[in-house]
């Protein structure tokens, strides 16, 4: 008999440990020579990559990426109907309406909720670049509007839950009610885009406690104190983790757009710890990293120092160095990393950046987009946020 039980020990054991080797599955894309896969699935989310084709016009390619996308989704058990989240990146403001012209055929209901910028891209001739989270096949996705609200014009949903997950679109200066604009400098855009996500936020239960992720886009770096002022007004606890970065938007009047994750899970805070392993500063803007669920959620790290100046290699680096203490401090190593977003102040470090990111991930790499765009720390040359999960 102990025999047996030692067997069926030995057995519940394998099958543990497959199972858990099965909660993260990658899958490879058509540039094999560049570190990221075209997605990854783990922890109930498919993380689709920036995806992009230079081939044709802004609405070819816009219908090529999409099409290229669904076609990943499909080997990864989903499909262009489960997607919650994207992100979309163009090259120019102009290109925007006939975008949405094309965006819109995939999605004729309930689509989902959308962030767009203005960005240089890495390959030449590329107009548009577009990321995107999906839920599996079977998986809940619940579009979210405040009832009082009209339909947003252009095709994204304002909020998008699944199970404990709730994405919000990418928020800029209107009255949800009408979808007028909301007229005013940094201080009065910050709080309406904050007002408004704090209604949605509302409509699904949940409010800024539940706030894990945070990625604020801005027009103007000299303006961005004047962000942060509103902002952490928001968030006096634990701050969500966060990017912040310096982009054109989809129209001038509008000098900040936010967009927001949040999790009705309980959430523990994490702070990247010094160099020598002492404890970090804790920061009054953002948390290093959140862990909801299995899920943990790393703010845009800069890897800046007195040394490293003008080396995108080198910051590059130092930026893996502080994200690997921030990941081991909160239980989480490499091997969990599912999603990254890495922006970069100018495109001739893209290979530079690549060089150092290859020393963390030499397989069953991340999804992962990048972008030009600004910085708000005038030496930094890159930053990187990532999502981990388990």
């Amino acid at each position: 008999m102990r025999g047996v039980t030692c067997s069926i020990l030995v057995g519940l054991t394998a099958l543990a440990a497959t199972a858990a080797a099965q909660t993260r599955q990658t899958f490879p894309g058509p540039m094999a020579n560049l570190p990221f896969s075209a997605a990854v699935k783990a922890d109930g989310l498919i993380y689709v990559a920036g995806t992009l084709s230079a081939d044709g016009d802004i609405r070819a390619q816009t219908r090529k990426t999409v099409e290229d996308i669904g076609a990943v989704l499909q080997k990864a058990g989903s499909s262009l109907a489960n997607v919650a989240s994207v992100n979309v990146y163009l090259t120019k403001a102009d290109d925007f309406a006939a975008m949405n012209e094309v965006y819109r055929t995939f999605w004729t209901k309930d689509p989902p909720v959308r962030t767009t910028i203005v960005s240089e891209l890495v390959i030449p001739g590329a107009l548009v670049e577009i990321s995107m989270i999906a839920v599996p096949n079977g998986g809940e996705r619940v579009v979210i509007h405040p009832s009082d609200w009209t339909k947003s014009p252009n095709p994204y949903s304002y909020g998008i839950r699944s199970g404990d997950t709730l994405f919000l679109a990418g928020l800029v200066s209107r009255n949800g009610k009408d979808n007028s604009v909301v007229e005013g400098d940094m201080t009065a855009q910050t709080k309406t885009v904050l007002d408004n996500a704090g209604q949605i936020l509302k409509a699904a239960g949940m409010s800024f406690d539940h706030v894990v992720s945070s990625r604020v886009f801005i027009t103007d770096q000299a303006r961005f104190q004047e962000m942060n002022k509103v902002y952490t007004g928001y968030f006096p606890k634990d701050p969500p983790t966060r990017a912040t970065v310096v982009a054109p938007l989809m129209g001038p009047q509008y000098a900040v757009e936010i967009t927001l994750t949040a999790s009705r899970l309980p959430k523990e805070v994490f702070t990247t710890p010094m160099a020598d392993g002492s404890p970090g500063r804790a920061s009054a803007i953002l948390s290093s990293a959140i862990k909801t669920g299995n899920r943990l959620y790393v703010s845009g790290i800069l890897g800046t120092n007195a040394e490293n100046k003008d080396n995108a290699e080198a910051q590059t680096m130092e930026i893996l160095n502080r994200v690997g203490r921030t990941l081991k401090a909160a239980g989480y190593d490499w091997s969990h990393i599912v999603d990254g977003v890495v922006y970069i102040t100018d495109v001739k470090h893209f290979d530079a950046m690549n060089k150092a990111y290859r020393t963390m991930f030499s397989k069953e790499f991340p999804a992962r987009a990048t972008v030009r765009t600004g910085l708000v720390n005038a030496d930094g040359l890159v930053e990187i946020m990532f999502v981990a999960a388990k």
